[in-house]
């Protein structure tokens, strides 16, 4: 299975670096020198990493055969892209990887359903659950846990405690801005928080 596990911005110096926007908890492993990973568009890739280092709180990283400024300037948001065994799961029990979460049904604690996940939006700062709600709105539930206190993939279910107002109308119109692998070309990390974290 592949995985999206970053997004490549700016180029950095003259010597073929790049920064890239981290869509995963382990980029130690996921982006370790030696890995090689698909590309989307397709023809920038396959890449190796050839080396990494972390400057001003971003990640660089420098690929096999890209040795200038204007070669790494090419790749600019060229997404990178792992292969992943389905089965395998994140270390951390409160974590995982996006296409565990995809799908799962959505209900409150007393039992309400609410929809299912579509999709998991990763923002600098927080991810964020995208719920197709069974009325064929759109709810934007932050994966934290006090608000999502149980995600029980045996039984294909998150259950959620929303706040006040979080699954109103007002709150489903809302733009993408509160907490999950993502992408928003500024180069920083994905956050984490309290409680579970997607890949």
């Amino acid at each position: 299975m592949q995985l999206v596990v970053a997004r490549v911005g700016r180029a950095h110096g003259i010597r073929g670096e790049v920064t890239v926007e981290v869509r995963t908890d382990e980029p130690e492993v996921r982006l370790a020198p030696g890995a090689v990973l698909a590309t989307d568009p397709a023809s920038a890739g396959p890449l190796t990493v050839a080396d990494g280092r972390v400057h001003s709180g971003r990640l660089l990283l420098r690929f096999e055969g890209v040795r200038d400024r204007t070669a790494a300037e090419a790749l600019r948001n060229t997404l990178l892209i792992a292969e992943v065994d389905p089965e395998e799961s994140p270390e951390d029990p409160d974590e995982y990887y996006d296409h565990q979460l995809i799908d799962l049904e959505v209900v409150t604690r007393d039992g309400t359903a609410v929809g299912r996940i579509e999709e998991i939006a990763h923002l600098p700062y927080q991810d964020l659950l995208v719920v197709r709600r069974t009325d064929g709105g759109e709810a934007l539930i932050p994966f934290v846990g006090e608000i999502v206190p149980e995600v029980d993939l045996a039984a294909q279910r998150a259950v959620v405690d929303p706040p006040p107002g979080l699954l109103d109308d007002r709150a489903e119109t809302a733009g993408r801005t509160p907490r999950v692998s993502g992408d928003d070309g500024d180069g920083d990390d994905d956050g984490g928080g309290d409680g579970g974290t997607a890949r």
